[in-house]
């Protein structure tokens, strides 16, 4: 009678926890199928708002290209100033050696 009793404990406590795990199991499944429309909402509200900065950043590298592009040229500026011409000194004649 007493093995019957043990054996019984046994599976009895072995079974338990499998209800117990299976019970809490399903609890998540359920908690987490609640949340997935406002963790879809959230996920799509963090790719739009990473998409515009990454918009807003291209726009701007787009526009300093095109000004860079566009903007004067600093070698057509103007006529530079030609340089002077310096006295160059003529050679002279040294006498007494």
């Amino acid at each position: 009678m007493a093995i019957l009793l043990a054996v019984g404990l046994l599976v009895g406590g072995v079974m338990g926890a499998a209800y117990a795990r299976a019970r809490r199991g399903w609890a998540d499944y359920q908690n987490t199928k609640k949340s997935v429309p406002g963790l879809r909402r959230l996920a799509w509200l963090l790719i739009r708002l990473a998409a515009t900065k990454i918009g807003i950043v291209a726009l701007l590298l787009v526009g300093a290209v095109a000004y860079a592009a566009a903007g004067p040229d600093h070698e057509q500026a103007g006529p530079t100033p030609s340089p002077t011409p310096s006295p160059s000194a003529t050679p002279a004649h040294r006498t007494g050696r």
